[in-house]
């Protein structure tokens, strides 16, 4: 596992386990230590992240069969 990997999944974790949204919200608005829109945004970039460098660090093998989305 790379460093940057290892840097992501810990960011990740903090997000996951980081004071849920449903919680935040109940507090009043100038209580609020994170935007809990921008908490779920960061969560979501960060899987991003952790896919795209993991997808760099195990490319996938040439001729590898990849399920593929036909419209």
């Amino acid at each position: 596992m790379s460093e940057l990997e290892r840097i992501v999944e810990a960011e990740l974790h903090d997000a996951e386990t980081s004071q849920p949204v449903d919680e935040a919200v109940r507090m009043p608005v100038d209580e609020w230590i994170f935007d809990p829109a921008d908490a779920e945004g960061d969560e979501v970039r960060l899987r991003s992240l952790l896919g795209a460098v993991e997808t760099i660090e195990n490319p996938p093998r040439a001729g590898a069969n990849h399920a593929t989305e036909e419209g």
